[in-house]
């Protein structure tokens, strides 16, 4: 059978959803998601978007905080 055909299968797991505002970086863990197994996209049901929504946009104090390190691609070589 084709690949195109075959059905995506979908499991319910709990992600980390990340997202970049105003050049913060934000990430909320533990989010409900459907995630495909062939090919990791994520489906978020509308309460769950509309909760991260009032997380990221409501500013409260995060659980903690981390610091990450950001190199820049195009220097790679450098």
């Amino acid at each position: 059978m084709p690949r195109e055909m075959l059905e995506e299968i979908f499991v319910d797991q709990e992600v980390t959803y990340t997202l970049e505002v105003q050049g913060r970086f934000i990430l909320v863990e533990h989010v409900p998601a459907r995630v495909s197994l062939q090919t990791g996209e994520r489906l978020f049901s509308p309460d769950t978007v509309e909760q991260l929504q009032t997380i990221v946009w409501d500013e409260k104090a995060p659980s903690r905080v981390i610091e990450t390190p950001v190199f820049d691609f195009s220097r790679a070589d450098a």
